[in-house]
């Protein structure tokens, strides 16, 4: 493992901070080139940050038996296709789209799209276990509540692993990304 995985990761790497080091995050609200569309892709991350934390706090309610089964199936249900969803489409255009027009922009940050390309990657395995065990959760909550009960852990030990992939993930992917957009005016 290297420096670029995920798993060992501790943030963007220092080679890919170029662009950062002149255009630190707590600037890019305030610069001229911060569009419309920066603002609606960051609030796309924002909103897969909510999803994982509301599905990790409604598995830990029915864990500790603040949820009914079935309103915990219903809200796993659906915040779950949303958060599923949502990502891989998200997902799926940065590797299409954004992330050629970001290179074709400034070569230099290649490797660090190449980068967020593997996490992708990386994450559609997590992705399919939480779809099959949200899946499974789901069916046992009308099928057998007491079984349901006993794999919820596994929903708990998936979206937390989830959870933390995105925010590493998420937070590295701005910190290339932005600073790329408002140094070269794009998406304006």
């Amino acid at each position: 493992m290297t420096q670029y995985d995920i798993q060992t990761r501790k943030g963007l790497p220092q080679e890919m901070q170029a662009l950062l080091t002149v255009l630190p995050r707590d600037g890019w609200r305030d610069h001229p080139n911060f569009a419309r569309s920066i603002q609606n892709w960051m609030g796309a991350h924002q909103m897969f940050r909510g999803l994982t934390g509301q599905i990790r706090q409604d598995s830990e309610d029915f864990l500790e038996q603040r949820q009914e089964d079935q309103t915990y199936a219903a809200r796993l249900a659906h915040f779950g296709m949303l958060l599923f969803n949502n990502l891989h489409g998200h997902h799926n255009w940065e590797d299409r789209s954004f992330f050629p027009e970001l290179e074709a922009a400034d070569p230099r940050f290649a490797r660090g799209l190449e980068m967020l390309e593997s996490d992708h990657e990386a994450l559609d395995g997590h992705l399919d276990q939480f779809r099959r065990t949200g899946n499974r959760l789901v069916q046992l909550a009308t099928l057998d509540p007491v079984q349901m009960k006993d794999e919820a852990g596994q929903m708990l030990d998936t979206v937390t692993t989830i959870d933390g992939f995105l925010e590493r993930h998420l937070t590295d992917e701005e910190d290339l990304a932005v600073p790329i957009l408002l140094h070269h005016a794009l998406r304006g």
